[in-house]
């Protein structure tokens, strides 16, 4: 509270209700003060010895508006009979004359200086979190792997090298065509997560088959915390009824839609085209049909669709599964300039080919010997790179040539057809999986399936409990089987997968209620809550259920690598979806060899489709990737034998033709093999060390202390959730809304492992928006911009003021140039002494604040209001202090970005000259970008935005 006298006419506000705005003092008598706050229209009346208000005083140089909104710079300020007339110049140069009762009463105290003067002072421990939130935020926008760190998956190299490359791009247009099991989708994610949060995209489209809609749209949010509109036509139909004829794909940001709402009718086909996009993402695009006798309806909407958004990403099959003729359809829609002849496709690729396998063997240990002495190898590389590049080679030192190789090596990658558009992991290459050993369980057929069998369907016939009657639980020998193995293995948890979701229920039912085991069920029946649930309590090691029981959805989209059991109570028809199942087990990352039960009937058609994988396929031991395409070239044969399961001699031919039609179309894809590619979809040392960038980015120790801080200050209750979680609810003091803490609360770990095993718990990172908004909050408004404490430091005499300011280095450009990883830092303290001297490098801001002790807000009002004029002399001085360091910082920023862009451009120039993929448009838009940024970081300036008043006691 300030002792200063009130007089009618001067402007006061409120520290407790600054909403109010600017108070006017309309009557001072018997020790009460009456207050007018035009801006609102109401009145307060005060205890003079106690009103919670303070004295509103500008200084010259400051920009005020008067009653009318003008806006005025401040020249002098005078005082008349307790009032202040301010003398002020107009935007025309004109001189204004202002007295104190002409300002306008609707202002808004933001500038830290500003709110301490007037009484608003915020707790000192508020300071302190906003320097720690600016010092956060400037390391993760300058970080080369910011937007890559909110992502719940499991640090795989070759997917995050393949997100890096594509987000580092001006528009990516590529092929993800990775074997199965590597993850497209996680790769798609991830370009996605990085280009949003960055913001080089706001507005996305997703095109899936119908059957993945949903598992698209759990994943984008479960993995990524991207919320997707699913558009389908009920939605499409209802939002046209509200709107009146608006488009619905411009109802949303991010929409998820099946490719049928696009080809059933053609006007929604149309109204995803009028809606601007920055990127479209097209899934299982293999199914896209194209011939050079005409392009399928489905092939001709995503054609028109990538023909209108700058970026697109296709995820599809390897290049090997698709055929000449289907990869040049898929590149086709990214370039269709580039590729826009079937037959002058097929010769460059026979080219790049003979390239591939002339120089496969230069990737091994003896790479420069056999480069050294073999003039055929020699001459290939002179070919591609030029005598000069050889030459150099070969004058290389012994101890030098293995380096020198390696970047003969990446320059024929980087100069690859179809290198900068397709990226193609393969198994062989990633490494890093489990073995698969198969346990196949004959059992006695009943009596009952065996006469029921001979008439049934076959859909039945490989489901024996439709045919065993409502009681198949107490005589399906698969049943007893089962129960024997989880008592005979009760410490270890197993995954059993069945077709059906009935099923699924009876036998869950029956093993928890009858047999006492620890049992959930995962089905379609159950809502996606319940689903995360039983899945959680699965994965939970201590007290969770020992078996998850799946229909088959339990197949799509869900990882449990923690378990090493997989039990297929059944075989589905299909060897992709047999590879589903066992891929939910089957990761990077599983830490133990998978052991594949599978229980069936003696001489039962489940027996017979258990050897044509087994025998034929190899689908159990290993991934098949051609076991989709030889189940419909042996279709028939194998129906024959399943529907006459004795037959064992049509059997062995089957299994033998299967086998040998297996082995010659598997010669082919290995004799296809692209190792220049390989080495373009995933740079192992610089993808290695981008994974490591971003565990080190992660800074977990560092990310839950700040969190938990965060929350105690917004007034968020929290309960620890283990020692890396917590529990959060919404406080019944909470300081505002925080974006994504709704009213059934929150649980969340910030260790990466546990998120992945559990997915009922969110997993918290610097890129959650929970995180990411309330940093947003922090440094958007004026929370814990000033404060006020005491120290005791001997070497100062008691009563001295420091003024410690935190400048802000900002620059006005658009977000998704990402110019913080530019500037060498982001912030600028000043500390300043009475005398004008920056005392920043003898005291650092972390010893200050264990020194520091906290003061009351009245007391802290009363002390600015004594050391007003002091505090106004040293704003001023810190300001010319912080401005004196700008020039260098901006020389530094400048010099930063011209290197790294002028590296860039001289690359894609020189690569362009031999590599029809870069057009001319590319590189305008790198140097055109490289001149935006160069405006931008000229223009940056420091703005004052924290301040702390030190006062040294004794």
């Amino acid at each position: 509270m300030s002792n200063e006298q009130f007089v009618p006419g001067q402007r006061w506000i409120s520290n407790t209700e600054a909403d109010l705005g600017l108070g006017i003092v309309i009557e001072c008598v018997n020790r009460r003060v009456e207050i007018g706050f035009p801006a609102v229209v109401e009145q307060r009346t005060y205890a003079i010895d106690n009103a919670p208000l303070s004295r509103v005083i500008y200084e010259p140089g400051e920009v005020v508006q008067n009653h009318v909104g003008d806006s005025l710079t401040i020249i002098e300020r005078m005082e008349n009979r307790g009032c202040y007339i301010y003398r002020c110049e107009d935007e025309q140069g004109g001189e204004v004359i202002l007295p104190e009762p002409e300002l306008n009463s609707a202002v808004h105290f933001a500038r830290p200086e500003q709110r301490m003067l007037v009484g608003q002072i915020d707790r000192h421990g508020l300071f302190k979190l906003r320097v720690r939130t600016l010092e956060h935020h400037h390391r993760l926008m300058s970080s080369p792997v910011y937007g890559l760190l909110g992502a719940r998956v499991q640090l795989l190299p070759h997917q995050f090298h393949i997100a890096c490359e594509l987000s580092s791009r001006e528009h990516p247009r590529a092929l993800l065509a990775d074997e199965v099991g590597l993850g497209k989708t996680i790769e798609a994610g991830l370009v996605l997560h990085q280009r949003l949060i960055s913001g080089r995209a706001s507005r996305v489209l997703v095109v899936v088959p119908d059957n993945l809609t949903h598992q698209w749209l759990v994943e984008l949010l479960r993995r990524f915390n991207l919320r997707f509109t699913l558009l389908d036509e009920a939605r499409c139909e209802a939002l046209l009824d509200a709107e009146e004829g608006g488009n619905p794909f411009e109802t949303a940001q991010l929409v998820l839609c099946p490719l049928s709402l696009l080809t059933q009718r053609e006007a929604r086909l149309t109204q995803a085209l009028r809606a601007s996009w920055d990127l479209l993402v097209v899934d299982e695009a293999h199914h896209l049909g194209w011939s050079p006798a005409g392009a399928s309806h489905g092939y001709r909407c995503i054609e028109a669709l990538s023909q209108a958004v700058p970026g697109v990403l296709l995820l599809t099959a390897t290049p090997e599964q698709l055929g000449p003729e289907g990869h040049f359809a898929r590149l086709r829609l990214l370039d269709p300039e580039r590729y826009h002849d079937l037959d002058t496709f097929m010769a460059e690729s026979e080219r790049f080919h003979h390239l591939s396998q002339m120089i496969a063997p230069l990737l091994d240990e003896e790479g420069p010997d056999r480069l050294a002495a073999d003039t055929r190898l020699q001459h290939a590389v002179s070919e591609w790179l030029g005598d000069k590049a050889l030459g150099e080679w070969l004058a290389l030192p012994l101890e030098e040539r293995q380096a020198g190789l390696d970047h003969l090596i990446a320059q024929l990658v980087d100069r690859h057809g179809t290198g900068r558009v397709l990226f193609r992991n393969t198994r062989a290459s990633v490494k890093g999986f489990p073995e698969r050993q198969l346990d196949a369980i004959p059992l006695e057929m009943p009596v009952v399936y065996e006469d029921e069998a001979v008439t049934a369907a076959l859909s039945d016939v490989l489901h024996p409990e439709v045919l065993l009657g409502d009681e198949w639980v107490e005589v399906d020998p698969r049943v007893e089987w089962l129960v024997d193995f989880l008592r005979d293995h009760k410490r270890e948890k197993a995954l059993v997968i069945c077709a059906r979701a009935e099923t699924a229920v009876a036998l869950e039912e029956y093993l928890n209620l009858r047999q006492g085991l620890r049992t959930a069920a995962f089905h379609e029946g159950m809502s996606l809550i319940n689903r995360d649930r039983a899945a959680a309590y699965f994965a939970d090691t201590e007290l969770g259920a020992q078996v998850l029981i799946c229909s088959e959805i339990g197949s799509e989209g869900r990882n449990f690598q923690f378990a090493s059991h997989l039990v297929l109570f059944d075989l589905p028809l299909s060897p992709d979806l047999l590879e589903q199942r066992i891929g939910r087990l089957d990761r990077i990352g599983q830490r133990a060899d998978i052991e594949i039960h599978v229980p069936y009937y003696q001489d039962s058609a489940v027996g017979v489709l258990l050897d044509w994988y087994d025998s034929g396929l190899e689908a159990f031991s290993r991934v098949c990737a051609t076991g989709e395409a030889l189940y419909h070239q042996f279709a028939g044969e194998l129906h024959d034998c399943l529907a006459d399961p004795l037959n064992a001699d049509a059997l062995d031919q089957l299994i033998e033709d299967t086998r040998n039609a297996r082995i010659e179309l598997e010669s082919r894809l290995s004799a296809g093999r692209d190792r220049l590619l390989e080495l373009g979809s995933c740079d192992r040392e610089r993808a290695t060390a981008l994974t490591e960038a971003v565990e080190a980015a992660e800074a977990r120790a560092e990310l839950q202390a700040y969190a938990e801080k965060v929350f105690d200050r917004f007034g968020v209750d929290t309960q620890p959730h283990g020692e890396d979680g917590l529990v959060l609810h919404m406080g019944e003091h909470m300081l505002c809304q925080l974006p994504g803490l709704g009213d059934d609360g929150l649980t969340l770990t910030f260790d990466r492992e546990r998120a992945l095993s559990r997915e009922d718990i969110e997993y918290m990172s610097w890129e959650h928006p929970l995180l990411a908004g309330t940093m947003e909050l922090i440094l958007a408004g004026e929370f814990g911009n000033n404060a006020l404490c005491t120290l005791k430091l001997p070497p100062l005499p008691a009563g001295t003021l420091l003024l410690e300011a935190i400048f802000q280095l900002r620059t006005t450009a658009p977000k998704a140039l990402q110019l913080q990883r530019y500037l060498p830092k982001g912030l600028v303290r000043v500390l300043v002494d009475a005398n004008g001297q920056n005392l920043a490098g003898a005291l650092g801001h972390a010893p200050l604040n264990k020194l520091a002790e906290t003061v009351s807000k009245g007391a802290s009002q009363n002390m600015v209001r004594l050391a007003r004029d002091q505090i106004v002399s040293q704003v001023k001085q810190a300001n010319t202090l912080a401005q004196k360091e700008l020039p260098a910082l901006v020389e530094q920023a400048l010099e930063r970005m011209h290197s790294e862009q002028a590296a860039e451009y001289e690359r894609l120039q020189a690569l362009a000259e031999v590599n029809p993929g870069i057009h001319p448009q590319e590189l305008e838009a790198l140097e055109v970008r490289r001149q935006t940024m160069a405006d931008a970081l000229q223009r940056a300036e420091l703005k004052l935005d924290a301040l702390r008043v030190i006062l040294v006691r004794e």
